[in-house]
């Protein structure tokens, strides 16, 4: 049986300044950094010295995570595009008010129903 162990990459600035993420390549902060690290040595505690693999998006914010993480782990972190999340084409890096502002929908809201 295997184990996956999925984490979400830490603190990046877009975070902090309210901006719209997906593909807007960012480092991670320091408080990010420290997360990481933190991150790290709790995984490097629950899986000490089984054998592993470690998949991380190519994206900054996400590589230095998993670099982070690899390194406690003393394993190399493979990079992939294919784990990028979601694109948010010409919104990355804009405030997430001008996303907000564009977002429309794709099921109508029809409101509260009552029950029947």
């Amino acid at each position: 049986m295997k184990e996956i162990f999925v984490v979400t990459h830490t603190e990046a600035p877009h975070h902090l300044e309210g901006k719209v993420g997906g593909w807007y390549d960012s480092d991670l902060t320091v408080r990010g950094a420290e997360e990481a690290k933190a991150i790290a040595e709790h995984l490097g505690a629950l899986i000490g010295e089984r054998e592993l693999e470690i998949y991380s998006s190519d994206l900054r914010r996400a590589s230095q995570t998993a670099t982070t993480i690899a390194k406690q782990l003393g394993q190399p972190a493979q990079e992939t595009s294919a784990l990028r999340e979601i694109s948010y084409g010409v919104a990355g890096g804009k405030p997430q008010e001008w996303l907000d502002s564009r977002y429309t929908p794709g099921v109508p809201d029809f409101g509260e129903f009552e029950p029947i």
